[in-house]
């Protein structure tokens, strides 16, 4: 069996559910029931599907947009807030589909940070340009990129001019951007790549005055000769050109000889790989999956697409082996917790006081476990996805008591958004299949929440000493009906919701809870 070979037969419920966590921010329980026995083509059909552009962030005073106004410097940061939170909130309320979890993925990978860039105008766009080639084409989207007036601020491409190369972002074209560090690509190579992309810069740059943003490229700033390469790269040669098309076409006649470059696509498909599947890739998996996988992505002129289908409908995607193999960012704890749940943000227009308090809380609680959305640490990315160890990094002796907090906020009641609890636990229960039966409600809260199954004594374990606290098994399912009867009883309402808070609150600090 070759590792890229399709998964053809349909999913059941435990691997739909696999499946939208690695893919998505994680499943609702109406998803899980509606995928539980189609193929992974036949989901992925739908997970692939164009999405709308969704509606931009709106000023809560004001009702109307600010992205596409003049410069606001007294409520900078507040705007920058409001994309921050209207983005934790896409992810939120995101249909089943690969784009949000794709334009984190390149936000991750073409590293922009909006401290550096500290324009939130120019932010939104950065945001709306990954959404928009998250799914398309991968040298159309590096073309793009390379312009846009954020990363032109945030990797200094608006100081490369003809005389002085600034070689920024020429380095971090190849190193991080595209062929990476296995390349082969010299100095050289990486002044060559600087002239070449002399002459850009942005435009509208914090203007009080103009609403216009965008970027511009200046040909009496450019590099007018030829640029040759390393044997790297063949030899070589760009072809110096003078007049407005000049930037254009010498940027795509540089993304053509790198993207010819077997180690380019073999660069990214590991990304992709280690993202969404394990962050280890052993020699087989190098050679059987990988390789495989960049020959598709080149031969199929870099179209997005076609590797994500075949990634995610792989017989080794499938693997019972690599459950459990990523642990959870902060994003996937969060939101996908969340989503368990069914909590859903309100339409902006209608409710923007609760919009922004839901998508506030949301993002507090992933840039306190060290995932600032729109601001990486580093031009690198996160740590868990370049450093030793990988997804390791995200628990550590801040984080691990913060994802565990946060746990407990919601499985209480302590949270409350827009004046009610945020979660309700006993409603969520009384939608199993049988919450009087308390094996029965282990066994599917257990099966929804965990990404590796419990063995039959761990269930046993969770139902008489977690959840029920050493009492006879009968004695619930009497507790239950009774409540069920009676469910104004307070009395009779606490004796069930204590039992099941506690049983939550250990499932939620389970191991097997903080990985997928």
């Amino acid at each position: 069996m070759a590792l890229l070979d399709a998964y053809l037969k349909p999913l059941t419920a435990d691997q739909v559910t696999f499946l939208l966590r690695r893919a998505t921010f994680g499943p609702t329980a109406g998803q899980v029931r509606e995928f539980t026995g189609q193929t992974a083509s036949d989901i992925l059909k739908k997970m692939l599907a164009d999405q709308p552009a969704p509606n931009p962030p709106l000023d809560s005073a004001t009702g109307k947009s600010f992205h596409d106004q003049p410069f606001d410097v007294v409520n900078a940061g507040k705007f920058t807030g409001y994309i921050k939170n209207w983005w934790a909130n896409l992810m939120l309320n995101q249909p089943v589909s690969l784009l949000e979890k794709m334009t984190l993925f390149w936000s991750n990978h073409f590293v922009v940070t909006d401290v550096a860039v500290n324009d939130y105008r120019y932010v939104y766009q950065y945001n709306a340009l990954l959404r928009h080639h998250a799914l398309r084409n991968f040298k159309a989207f590096t073309i793009a990129i390379t312009q846009d007036p954020a990363m032109l601020r945030f990797l200094n491409g608006n100081q490369n001019v003809a005389g002085t190369a600034n070689e920024n972002y020429a380095r971090e074209l190849q190193e991080l951007f595209t062929i990476g560090r296995n390349g082969g690509y010299t100095e050289d190579d990486v002044r060559a790549a600087a002239k070449v992309l002399t002459g850009w810069t942005d435009t509208g740059y914090r203007s009080p005055a103009s609403a216009a943003i965008g970027s511009t490229f200046r040909a009496n700033r450019h590099d007018t000769s030829d640029k040759t390469f390393s044997p790297a790269y063949q030899n070589a040669v760009v072809k110096g050109r003078s007049g407005a098309n000049a930037g254009i076409d010498e940027l795509n006649d540089l993304l053509t000889i790198i993207l010819r470059q077997a180690e380019t696509p073999r660069y990214i498909c590991r990304k992709l790989y280690r993202w969404f599947v394990n962050s280890d890739i052993p020699a087989e998996v190098e050679t059987n999956f990988i390789q495989p996988l960049a020959d598709l992505f080149q031969k199929g002129n870099f179209e997005i697409k076609p590797v994500l289908t075949a990634l995610f409908q792989s017989q080794h995607f499938y693997d019972e082996s690599l459950r459990g193999a990523v642990i959870k960012s902060p994003v996937d704890l969060v939101v996908g917790t969340f989503r368990f749940w069914g909590l859903q943000a309100p339409d902006a227009v209608a409710n923007p006081t609760a919009f922004y308090q839901i998508g506030n809380y949301i993002y507090g609680r992933v840039k306190e476990q060290q995932q600032d959305l729109l601001n990486p640490p580093t031009v690198f990315g996160w740590t868990a996805y370049h450093q030793t160890g990988y997804y390791q990094q995200w628990i550590n002796s801040t984080t691990l008591g913060l994802r565990g907090s946060f746990g407990d906020m919601v499985t209480t009641g302590a949270l409350k958004l827009n004046g009610k609890p945020a979660v309700d636990v006993l409603a969520y229960v009384k939608n199993l299949s049988d919450p009087s039966d308390p094996a029965r409600l282990v066994d599917e809260l257990t099966g929804q929440l965990l990404a590796i199954l419990p063995t039959q004594p761990q269930k046993d374990f969770l139902t008489d000493t977690i959840l029920l606290g050493s009492i006879p098994r009968y004695e619930w399912t009497l507790e239950w009906n009774d409540y069920v009867r009676s469910p104004n009883v307070a009395a009779k309402k606490q004796a069930v919701q204590m039992k099941l808070t506690a049983f939550l609150q250990y499932i939620f600090r389970m191991a097997e809870f903080q990985v997928m």
